[in-house]
């Protein structure tokens, strides 16, 4: 029987690709692909309900989908978050569940560091300064706050894994001082990148830019509140290049209302896309980019290859490169 494959949702432009080498494999299977990122349950597990692997980009996997998909044996999620599957409910049910971590590594750390930059420099005041200029025949720099410069300020980097150690590696030569909030890092890895891990409350407080690079979960779930904001420097920035939900959408706006942090950059949202009243569209000194820190013509490719991979050694009897819910292993589904 052939092993039926579905995509749940997708940004790709087709899976012709895909299919193609799977066949020169001589593999057995069944290809679907649908857009049903914002299906609710019952439509979800039509889609997916006789699936033996299912690729899902942002649909959510909830318990009540998973609990219902009678031959699935593996969920990728087509990225480096899983906060959209309920890994519990796959190890449950014997499903392992893959991710993509060395996925678009590069593209969100340079993502983050531009944001650091256009920050620090104020590079939306530089244009609006540009435009005004232009229309009067004379420099106009009224409209620019004071800049300063990088060199001996602090840089904040809460979460140091893939994306974070590369945004460390790319400021170095900023001349910054960095501080490093990651209670996962070992010792070993700490010595190798050359820092001392601090605590959050560290970080918060002596952070002239903060720049996130933490998963979302239970632990770091709207982590960055009114509370957390509040510790900040008022002439401090954050960045936010990781998942929207670890900071309070409409506590930022108001921290930016109140001059509480005097700016941030946010690639990531609460809701995506945000609706037209999410506060940040409204509030100052806030340079703000649509969740695009993963896109490059090379990552699209990248994940594609990768994904692909993951279910070429499915098909053949090997678990996938990067399995999250490890403890599944010994009570896999057959």
């Amino acid at each position: 029987m052939a092993t039926k494959i579905v995509v749940t949702d997708y940004l790709e432009p087709d899976f012709q690709w895909e299919q193609d080498e799977l066949r020169k494999r001589g593999l057995d299977f069944q290809w679907e692909a649908h857009q049903a990122k914002f299906a609710k349950e019952d439509e979800l597990v039509k889609v997916i309900g006789d699936a033996e692997v299912v690729v899902v980009n942002m649909a959510r996997m909830t318990s009540g989908v998973i609990g219902r998909l009678s031959r699935a044996r593996l969920i990728i999620r087509h990225g480096i978050g899983y906060d959209n599957v309920d890994t519990a409910a796959a190890t449950a049910a014997g499903i392992r569940v893959a991710n993509i971590p060395d996925y678009c590594v590069q593209e969100v750390a340079e993502q983050a560091l531009m944001l650091i930059l256009a920050a620090a420099r104020h590079l939306p005041e530089q244009r609006y300064s540009m435009e005004r200029s232009v229309a009067k025949g004379q420099w106009d720099f009224s409209v620019v706050r004071p800049v300063f410069q990088m060199k001996g300020k602090t840089l904040g980097i809460v979460g140091c894994g893939r994306i974070g150690s590369t945004v460390l590696g790319m400021v170095g030569g900023l001349g910054m001082n960095i501080l490093v909030c990651d209670p996962y890092l070992s010792a070993e890895r700490q010595a190798e990148l050359g820092v001392q891990t601090v605590s959050l409350e560290t970080v918060l407080a002596e952070s002239d830019i903060l720049t996130l690079h933490t998963p979302l979960n239970a632990e770091t779930r709207g982590k960055i509140n009114a509370a957390a904001l509040r510790t900040m420097k008022p002439s401090a920035v954050l960045v936010n290049t990781a998942r929207g939900p670890l900071v309070s959408d409409a506590d930022l706006a108001e921290a930016l209302q109140k001059g509480v942090i005097a700016g941030a950059a946010i690639d990531v949202y609460d809701l995506e896309p945000p609706k037209p009243d999410n506060p940040l569209l409204g509030a100052p000194n806030c340079l703000l980019t649509p969740h695009l820190s993963w896109y490059s013509e090379e990552s699209g490719w990248s994940i594609r290859e990768k994904i692909l991979e993951d279910v070429i050694r499915h098909l053949e009897g090997r678990p996938p490169r990067f399995t999250v819910n490890k403890d599944v292993e010994g009570r896999l589904r057959k």
